[in-house]
């Protein structure tokens, strides 16, 4: 009798243990608490730098003051990392998102609601015209069909001055120019001069701010208009050394100001959160409600352009469609306190 060969016997395969897992576990056991551990800790430090922008240093290359220009816009991060944590049914990346939430509504929430109703005492237009503007004429004309009290220009050339002269002098009998800034109002001026912002390392003639009284029915409100120094940001960081230091002059001039009533109009070329600003922003109310990004005119991503006051609450601030400039025109509603 023949032996039989390996291949004549039988092969005995074990049956395979079905493989339990929890509600929730992935293909690896990850449940929805133990997975997204890195999404949540983007999550935190998202609502860190929210929350706490002040403690990223401003040197080298002063990015502190950058993060703070585009703060309003880490809520698309917000929006990103919760588009992530539910395609990954991460339940602690999902709890741990609602520490950025929480952070960006509250610093944020108050400019995302309608601005609430009552009187309007002052309604005041700001922008800069920009000094490459081809129709000066067409620029005032938008400007005034917005009906505002008091319009605030930076960039005003000696060549287009008379344009807007002749096109505002109807509604605005009242104007006073310092350098390249000027204000027309309806109501009457007095007691104008220049403000010097000028940073101490630039020689040349340079004259941006300026001060005015503006005589309303609701008494007499010191107005300054101003144009602090242009920011760059290239390969050394975020450039605004010049800025801050206008900044502070500026702030000091308004803080010795006599009057107590006190409105801000200008290109101020740093959003509100911006360091740079600290010491303006700490002496005059800021806007409550409205983003109103004004610049690049092409794609608003930051309001530097700005509207603050002194015992006024600046109760809404929106744009104006483009009107000739890389800016976008600034209209904010004021009420006194």
């Amino acid at each position: 009798m023949a032996e039989k060969t390996g291949a004549d016997t039988p092969t005995v395969r074990k049956a395979r243990r079905p493989v339990i897992r929890w509600p929730g576990e992935d293909a690896r056991g990850r449940s929805v608490w133990t997975r997204g551990r890195v999404l949540a800790a983007c999550a935190v430090l998202t609502a860190g730098l929210l929350a706490f922008p002040g403690l990223v240093p401003n040197t080298p290359g002063r990015l502190g003051s950058l993060l703070e220009s585009f703060l309003p816009w880490l809520g698309l991060v917000i929006v990103v990392l919760l588009g992530l944590a539910a395609l990954r049914r991460s339940a602690t990346a999902l709890l741990a998102l609602l520490l950025p939430v929480v952070a960006w509504t509250a610093l944020f929430g108050g400019l995302v609601r309608p601005a609430q109703g009552g009187d309007v005492d002052l309604v005041v237009v700001q922008h800069n015209v920009s000094d490459e503007n081809d129709d000066p004429a067409g620029t005032a004309r938008a400007l005034a069909g917005a009906e505002p009290d008091l319009i605030a220009l930076q960039e005003l050339l000696p060549s287009a001055l008379p344009v807007y002269q002749e096109e505002l002098a109807a509604r605005y009998p009242y104007h006073e120019v310092r350098g390249t800034v000027g204000l027309w109002s309806v109501h009457p001026l007095s007691d104008t001069r220049a403000v010097d912002i000028k940073p101490g390392d630039i020689e040349e003639y340079w004259s941006r701010g300026m001060r005015t009284v503006v005589h309303t029915p609701h008494g007499e409100i010191a107005a300054y208009v101003a144009h602090l120094p242009s920011v760059r940001l290239g390969t050394g960081g975020f450039a605004s050394a010049r800025r801050d230091e206008s900044a502070q002059r500026l702030a000091r001039a308004i803080a010795a100001e006599e009057l107590p009533r006190v409105v801000l109009l200008g290109d101020l070329n740093g959003t509100v959160e911006d360091r740079g600003l600290a010491l303006l922003t700490d002496w005059l109310n800021v806007p409550e409600s409205g983003f109103a990004f004004s610049f690049p005119a092409a794609f608003p991503v930051a309001r530097i352009d700005q509207v603050m006051a002194r015992s006024a609450t600046v109760s809404r601030i929106h744009t104006l469609p483009t009107a000739g400039s890389d800016h976008l025109p600034v209209v904010a509603h004021l009420r006194w306190e």
